[in-house]
């Protein structure tokens, strides 16, 4: 009889393979636990390295497409002005005065680079034509222009309309109506450099069309290709 109020009493102490389950149960919940926390570490890890991944590929995109993106200057004709101008209209009287010019002119032409690097360019000669004839030619010289900014280079030039003009010329139609048509062409060849060493030749034409007030002495229009 008192053995099996032994057997059944609640506060005995538990038998040695009850106590050996419990504890095996208690490790292996640890081990889960660790293997979930690692899991987890290990998702992290890799998500960041994806995130991280994902920031430099957009920064070298945008460095490639911005700053290594290498882009083509524009030259063109800004404004002008006069020192000496000296126009004579057709004269029916005197055959002997037919129309014509001879201006002196400062030129001034912008060189605009966008690019995150200087553009270096060789000297070239500026052309000027009145409908087709050549009428004046000035010299860029040899320089640069920073980056990211408009080179201004002031070209002076001396503009002398074609001799013995017919009034019913084109020329000689435009200087009797008070106009000077001139046409503007210049081809610059240079290289944008670039940083690590990144050089390349870039050929930047000027074709503008600038139309000249003889009586205002002053430019009235100015169209740049």
């Amino acid at each position: 009889m008192a053995e099996e109020n032994k057997a059944g009493d609640p506060t005995a102490p538990p038998a040695d393979g009850d106590s050996q389950s419990a504890e095996e149960a208690g490790e292996a919940t640890s081990n889960e636990l660790r293997r979930q926390k690692r899991k987890k570490l290990l998702l992290y890890g890799v998500a960041l390295v994806i995130f991280l991944t994902g920031i430099i590929i957009v920064l070298i995109v945008l460095f490639s497409t911005t700053f290594m993106k290498i882009r083509t200057p524009e030259i063109q004709f800004q404004s002008g002005t006069f020192s000496y101008f000296n126009v004579q209209f057709a004269d029916f009287s005197d055959e002997s005065k037919s129309p014509s010019f001879n201006v002196s002119m400062n030129a001034v032409l912008g060189i605009k680079n966008t690019n995150f690097g200087p553009y270096k360019y060789d000297s070239t000669t500026v052309y000027f034509y009145d409908d087709g004839y050549q009428v004046g030619s000035a010299i860029i010289p040899k320089s640069k222009a920073s980056f990211q900014s408009t080179k201004k280079i002031n070209v002076p030039v001396n503009l002398v309309s074609p001799t013995n003009l017919s009034i019913t010329s084109s020329i000689g139609f435009e200087i009797d109506t008070g106009l000077i048509s001139l046409t503007i062409q210049s081809k610059l060849n240079g290289k944008v450099e670039l940083m690590f060493g990144v050089k390349k030749k870039k050929t930047i034409d000027l074709n503008c069309y600038v139309d000249i007030l003889s009586l205002a002495q002053e430019i009235e229009s100015i169209i740049c290709n």
